[in-house]
């Protein structure tokens, strides 16, 4: 999806930066595109998420360059893989699908202020998926370390996300910055996040797949949709689902829970708070 994204991006006229771990396959989708889009133009830069270095390395070169930033998409994801902890000991779940992203947001957030406008605001997508609505919020054991679970890890990753999207908004709104923040979730796509299965539901979900899952180009019109289209100026702090704004988990609107999870994901990365 992500490439599908980058790629429909980039024929918008856009220039697509594409941030990831695997530098071949970032390489190979660049020169892809670019041949394909002579619109916009895409390039590949070196950033893991599980990695707060990696991050904070990631971001400083992107200052340096003195671009603007308009639309940044938090599409990164890993799901239902065996139980693992990154190099700063976060559970991987939690860390490359939310953590790595709510570091990345924030120290991206000041240039994403400065490049919107009240008439045309930057923007932030963040990938949910329907998960989060069976996830759970352990605020005293985030990294699942009492009992794992590959499903809850991944359920719990992606509720903190739609918590950290609304919170976000929220405070976005409060000092009247020309930003916008939105969840969306792109229903059940035929990706490679599905390779982590076991054997037998990997061989048996492939022809289920073929009929009921979308393809990337449909996952990823979800994404496009919150990042450029004309009806979402100005609109944030929505769960998006098929274009249309649909109501997430009741948990998700626990403005408490949200701000416990800002304060202690601030704290897990080192940020200071606003």
């Amino acid at each position: 999806m992500g490439f599908e994204t980058a790629k429909h991006l980039a024929s918008l006229g856009m220039h697509v930066i594409i941030a990831g771990n695997e530098r071949e396959e970032g390489s190979a989708a660049v020169r892809r595109i670019n041949k394909e889009c002579s619109e916009g133009k895409a390039e590949f830069v070196f950033v893991d998420l599980t990695s707060l270095t990696s991050v904070r390395r990631f971001v400083q070169a992107f200052r340096d360059r003195g671009l603007p930033l308009h639309v940044l998409i938090n599409n990164a994801g890993t799901m239902l893989v065996s139980e693992r902890r990154t190099e700063d000991g976060f559970e991987l779940h939690f860390c490359l699908n939310y953590l790595g992203h709510f570091l990345l947001t924030n120290l991206l957030l000041d240039v994403l202020k400065k490049s919107g406008r009240q008439s045309c605001c930057s923007r932030i997508v963040n990938m949910s998926s329907a998960t989060h609505y069976a996830g759970e919020i352990d605020m005293e054991d985030l990294n699942r370390r009492r009992r794992y679970s590959s499903h809850a890890a991944y359920a719990q990753s992606k509720l903190a996300l739609v918590l950290f999207t609304y919170y976000l908004q929220e405070q976005l709104v409060a000092g009247g910055f020309p930003v916008t923040v939105n969840a969306v979730d792109p229903g059940m796509v035929d990706t490679a996040l599905y390779d982590n299965l076991w054997s037998l539901a990997k061989m048996l979900k492939k022809p289920v797949a073929k009929v009921f899952f979308r393809t990337p180009a449909e996952g990823a019109s979800v994404s496009v949709y919150a990042a450029v289209a004309a009806e979402m100026e100005g609109v944030g702090g929505c769960y998006l689902y098929n274009g249309e704004k649909t109501q997430s988990s009741d948990v998700s609107y626990d403005s408490q829970l949200q701000v416990k999870l800002w304060k202690k994901s601030c704290e897990l990365v080192g940020l200071q708070e606003p």
